[in-house]
């Protein structure tokens, strides 16, 4: 592993086999073989946006391993933080249908990734890089993972955090204490409402949510609501960021990390918060055409282009 010098943005967490059908899962069902994961599908998103991007993780050192560093590099996201180590792959199966519905089965207990460590985050000089990302769901996969996202966030000199509550890997209440303990390093925090909000934040409305988890300390909040957008907390005003309509609807998986991917590789690369995240909105919006995580990643002029077409200015509230 070498370090995060020259990177713009260093996304930690764990990349997953992907296995997706449009079918319901039954013996004899036609799967699609992807790789994905929040990390993956940040890191992608990032680089899609122009910023210098690098995954930091492990993955198992086999055939799939191989094929992962590929994708990563045909997506344009940096290898060199990537530690190959014996293992197994973290896996998940996906039906989803093009309303959103979307059934998930999870095989990742003792995955590779959740070998992460403080030490790799040390080792890589995350605090090299321009922004840092990651996820309550890297914090969830081990002790000792989650001891290298607090890790990450002490080092970074910006610190994004996506909480990302998945209840099937963490509960509420363990959820709500990362949140907490993360809250005062980061930059910007972006709970779902009204999902996450309403298990880690006890609310659902988003303008009461933002305030509360500013009160945690983090420095601005992004509440992302799916198809109506984001609302904006930066610490000096308001703003809802109407959402993006999308061209075609196949699968909206990723489409979250989708947004917070886009946000981090603008802000990396100097754009404001706000310009940031209605650019991450239209990223999002573009990703719905695509199968799985990555099936679609659009390009910074698609996604520019997208948002000038179909998207509509930011109205501040305060």
């Amino acid at each position: 592993m070498t370090s995060a010098h020259n990177i713009d943005v260093v996304v930690v967490g764990e990349i997953l086999i992907e296995l997706s059908s449009t079918e319901p899962f039954t013996g004899g069902s036609s799967v699609t073989l992807g790789f994905s994961g929040d990390a993956m599908n940040a890191a992608a998103a990032a680089a899609a946006a122009g910023a210098r991007t690098a995954v930091l993780t492990r993955i198992a050192d086999d055939a799939l391993g191989q094929a992962i560093l590929g994708r990563l590099t045909e997506l344009g996201v940096d290898t060199s933080l990537v530690r190959l180590v014996p293992g197994q792959h973290g896996t998940y199966f996906v039906h989803s249908d093009p309303a959103g519905d979307r059934e998930f089965v999870y095989a990742r207990r003792g995955s590779a990734a959740s070998q992460l460590a403080p030490q790799d985050i040390a080792d890589a000089r995350v605090e090299d890089a321009q922004v840092v990302l990651s996820s309550g769901v890297t914090g969830a996969i081990s002790a000792t993972a989650d001891a290298a996202v607090q890790e990450a966030a002490r080092r970074a000199r910006m610190f994004v955090y996506d909480p990302n509550f998945r209840p099937g890997l963490v509960s509420a209440a363990a959820a709500a204490r990362s949140l907490r303990r993360l809250a005062p390093y980061a930059a910007l925090v972006t709970p779902a409402a009204p999902s996450e909000t309403r298990a880690l934040l006890g609310c659902d409305d988003p303008v009461v949510a933002a305030r509360t988890a500013r009160g945690l300390g983090a420095k601005a909040v992004a509440v992302t609501r799916g198809a109506e957008g984001v609302f904006l907390d930066d610490g000096t005003a308001t703003f809802d960021v109407p959402g993006v309509p999308a061209p075609t609807l196949v699968d909206q998986t990723g489409a979250g990390d989708s947004v917070v991917g886009t946000v981090v590789g603008r802000l990396a690369v100097g754009d404001s918060l706000l310009d940031a995240i209605r650019l991450g909105s239209a990223a999002a919006s573009l990703s719905m055409q695509g199968q799985g995580g990555t099936g679609f990643v659009a390009t910074l002029a698609q996604t520019r282009d997208h948002l000038e077409s179909h998207g509509s200015g930011a109205r501040q509230r305060t």
